[in-house]
């Protein structure tokens, strides 16, 4: 727990930017998947994997109820570092059990009860103390919790002042000043609370009832220990960066030393990868010197299929777990704005030359149609209602803007025209949703080539604009999560391509190797 002139100096330990990231995305990493040789260290098969990898083609052997969850636990740790780490808004938080629910009112009643307890000892003839000076005990132990290994002076006067022998020696002869304690207690608690609890602590002290006063008192050790405990993450953050893709790799290894099959998933979504990328090459030219089957866009081609993946049906792979909440997210949001960009583009196709002399239109029929599109990746999300909501909408919104440049209003064959278009955005293989999702795909697989950090952003495709500055916020995200992924797990899947590319090269005659970086 910082004291109050420490707080300031949290921060200073935070890396730059570029300390893990100066060379290229597609160098590196990458670079070694696509050479599929072993002349870095770090891509060797005794760096990636071990030969029980599900990528062999031995069977796995059985896994035993400890190893499984000696994994778990491997997983959850690294989760959880790695959250640390790439979440800068991570901290703990407290949950409070909800007031009406059965749990909740068993803590509120036991609770009580306890207090209800200390309250009638205390005010007994004579006094009880013995529940009183377990709290101050605990009070102890927690104050101890906060002082820095150097802070000796502090230790000894808590020490002697909350000195539970002596408190029952004093209890024994009635003369136990428990205000006077808690009063010292809150004393203390305000020299090493963080400055946010300043607040709580005066109201602490005009508490009134001992024993309101003490049981306020656990309230706010229990807000100081989760400052404490925030305070330890934003000091390990810095740290966690630097060592994270080590320790993650390393952690993954042991996870897959414990279950062999720990890259089954993965090493599925690659070999869907490979099937599409040959299925893309041209017919007939297998055999060609020129047609080269490329690791790197392989793997690219795994990372783009992340962006339409179905989280209800399909689990992640193993290596991207960590960020599966984070893709989740960023799914459902490339899905929203796909959807914004197609009612842009038939609206202003349906206007032509006219959407130009009406600034402003734009942007509000972007800020109708993300609010009616709030939530589209939920099961329950009626697309059919939303759209015609939207197409009701956009009809409106067309109109004023046509009025308040003295146009006329759109007659009732356009907005029925126009209202018939945006509906039929529900099929998926509609043209306009067709061309939006192939040049958001082209923009992303772009965003993948660029150095990491990118000097800046590519060109975004034409019928875009209208989401630019989401798309391009969205891209930067999904390109570091790409990024980090494949520093970590580079080896991982560099030996999972080099057996699935060997067994394409011996069979198609497909070279299975890149020109060199």
């Amino acid at each position: 727990m910082p004291l109050h002139g420490e707080k300031q100096h949290t921060t200073e330990d935070q890396p730059s930017d570029s300390e893990d990231s100066d060379s290229p995305r597609c160098s590196e990493s990458l670079a070694s998947l696509s050479d599929c040789e072993c002349s870095r260290q770090r891509f060797s098969s005794d760096s990636s994997s071990k030969a029980s990898s599900p990528a062999s083609s031995s069977p796995p052997g059985v896994v035993t109820f400890d190893e499984v969850m000696g994994a778990a636990r491997n997983l959850s740790n690294m989760a959880l570092a790695h959250e640390i780490a790439v979440n800068d808004n991570f901290q703990l938080k407290q949950e409070d059990l909800p007031e009406h629910s059965l749990a909740g009112r068993v803590k509120s009643i036991v609770h009580q009860a306890f207090w209800d307890v200390l309250e009638s000892e205390l005010s007994a003839e004579p006094p009880e103390y013995e529940h009183a000076i377990r709290l101050f005990e605990e009070i102890r132990e927690i104050l101890l919790s906060f002082l820095t290994p150097g802070g000796n002076r502090l230790r000894t006067q808590i020490c002697e002042v909350l000195d539970t022998d002596l408190i029952r020696q004093q209890a024994a002869h009635g003369a136990v000043d428990v205000p006077g304690l808690a009063a010292y207690v809150i004393g203390m608690m305000g020299k090493l609370c963080a400055p946010v609890r300043d607040q709580d602590i005066r109201e602490l002290k005009a508490t009134g009832s001992i024993v309101a006063m003490l049981r306020q008192i656990f309230h706010v050790l229990d807000l100081m220990m989760m400052d404490m405990a925030n305070f330890m993450i934003q000091s390990l953050r810095p740290h966690l960066q630097r060592q994270l893709v080590d320790y993650e790799r390393a952690k993954f290894q042991e996870i897959l030393d414990e279950t062999p099959s720990a890259l089954k998933q993965t090493t599925e979504w690659i070999r869907e990868s490979v099937q599409e990328e040959l299925l893309s090459l041209t017919p007939g030219a297998e055999n060609s010197s020129e047609s080269k089957l490329s690791p790197r866009m392989v793997l690219h081609n795994s990372f783009l299929k992340l962006l339409e993946w179905d989280y209800r049906k399909r689990d992640l792979p193993e290596t991207l777990l960590t960020d599966g909440a984070r893709l989740q997210e960023l799914t459902a949001k490339l899905h929203q704005l796909k959807a914004i960009a197609c009612v842009w583009l038939i609206t202003s196709s349906t206007l032509g030359a006219l959407a130009e002399g009406l600034p402003g239109l734009e942007q509000r029929l972007k800020s109708v149609a993300t609010v009616l599109l709030e939530g589209m990746h939920r099961e329950t999300f009626d697309l059919q209602e939303a759209l015609s909501s939207i197409g009701g909408q956009t009809c409106a919104e067309v109109n004023k803007a046509l009025a308040e440049r003295s146009f006329p209003a759109l007659g009732a064959e356009a907005q029925a025209n126009l209202v018939g278009q945006l509906a039929s955005l529900r099929d998926e293989n509609n043209p306009i949703r067709s061309l939006v999702d192939k040049r958001i795909r082209l923009y992303m697989r772009s965003l993948l080539c660029l150095p990491a950090p990118p000097k800046s952003m590519p060109p975004i495709p034409g019928g875009l604009a209208v989401i630019q500055q989401e798309l391009e916020a969205l891209g930067t995200q999904y390109a570091t999560i790409v990024s980090l992924n494949t520093q970590v797990y580079g080896p991982f899947y560099a030996n999972i391509l080099r057996k699935l590319l060997s067994g394409v090269g011996a069979g198609q005659g497909v070279r299975a190797s890149l020109p060199g970086p």
